[in-house]
């Protein structure tokens, strides 16, 4: 997994590297391709260059989903509103995308089922799994098939780039705190490239991460859950099939648990003897069984982009520019476009 994870990662930096410039650049579409393919091998098993037509169709889907769905969410709570022409038009939007990016996973699906080699990749083990339960066909259908590529690869990618963009901005208007991640990592490993073992010793590196995570949470609003009995929390009672929508920002922004809330401090996230804390306010992937399932992949993902580009850059923001750190929020919080200037290390 670490071997295919940089291979992106090596991928981003030399992309990084050919497109700099002393003014800056929206760093999106790189890092949107790199991290984006690292899911497509994942997930699909295929690899895209850049400016393949399929590859920029599901990118473009991929980024218009999450706007519309942010948009869209209303619906949930007062469906009437799809009768009114916008949520109407948003509706048919995501109806029409989702249908369209179904029938391409469906010709992946064909094109593992023509191969006879064995390929390593979520696509090829659920087909695996589904085959060989053929005579229960209520478990294993093809519209939980689509449906399952959909969400591995689309919150995937979505969240991990959006963190990944979201830690680049506060290491560009935080340079002293930037510096103190780099010479810890030269310190402790030397010319070694970063690996991920070393996140056991880079400590200011997974507090910088961590504390981006709380500062901008990339789902605001959590992830909708369901109360599957009548159940209480703290004094009130809540009904069975009650929709609970747990407010992350809330969580991660509430002066009674965080000093300061607003700021950046990744100090938070470093112990007493040094190690790496753990607060119980910190809930960046939910919690409980329906906790996201791929926090342990985020988290080696995020650790090898932000260490490598670390390793290789000086990260800062173009002469005389604002940068807003307000974002914009769909069904996650994202930058604004937004230039910064990557500076090769000597």
């Amino acid at each position: 997994m670490e071997t295919r994870i940089l291979t992106a990662v090596n991928e981003c930096i030399s992309k990084l590297k050919d497109r700099a410039t002393e003014d800056g650049i929206d760093p999106l579409e790189t890092l949107h391709h790199c991290v984006g393919n690292m899911m497509n091998d994942l997930v699909f098993g295929k690899v895209y260059k850049e400016d393949d037509e399929v590859w920029k169709w599901l990118r473009y889907m991929q980024e218009e989903g999450v706007k519309h769905i942010g948009v869209a969410g209303p619906l949930n709570f007062l469906p009437f509103l799809r009768f009114l022409p916008r949520y109407g038009k948003i509706k048919t939007s995501l109806i029409d995308g989702q249908r369209k990016t179904h029938q391409i996973y469906q010709t992946f699906i064909d094109e593992h089922r023509a191969r006879l080699e064995k390929t390593d990749n979520f696509l090829a083990a659920f087909d695996d799994v589904m085959r060989n339960n053929a005579d229960d066909p209520g478990y294993f259908t093809q519209t939980q098939f689509h449906h399952l590529l959909a969400d591995l690869f689309g919150a995937g990618t979505d969240t991990t780039l959006t963190t990944l963009r979201w830690f680049l901005l506060f290491m560009a208007i935080h340079p002293v705190e930037q510096k103190k991640i780099y010479d810890e990592m030269n310190e402790l490993l030397g010319q070694k490239p970063s690996s991920l073992e070393d996140r056991l010793v880079l400590i200011r590196l997974e507090a910088a991460i961590a504390e981006t995570q709380r500062l901008r949470s990339v789902t605001p609003l959590g992830i909708p859950h369901g109360t599957i009995e009548d159940t209480q929390i703290g004094d009130y009672d809540i009904p069975k099939d009650t929709m609970i929508v747990p407010l992350q920002w809330a969580i991660h922004t509430d002066p009674s648990y965080w000093h300061d809330p607003l700021s950046f401090k990744p100090e938070r996230f470093i112990a007493e003897d040094g190690s790496l804390a753990k607060p119980k306010a910190f809930l960046p992937f939910q919690a409980g069984k329906r906790m996201c399932i791929g926090d342990e992949f985020a988290k080696m993902i995020l650790f090898l982009f932000c260490a490598r580009i670390l390793r290789t850059f000086v990260i800062s923001v173009p002469p005389d520019t604002h940068i807003d750190l307000e974002g914009e929020c769909g069904i996650t919080l994202v930058p604004r476009p937004h230039r910064l200037v990557f500076t090769l290390r000597k």
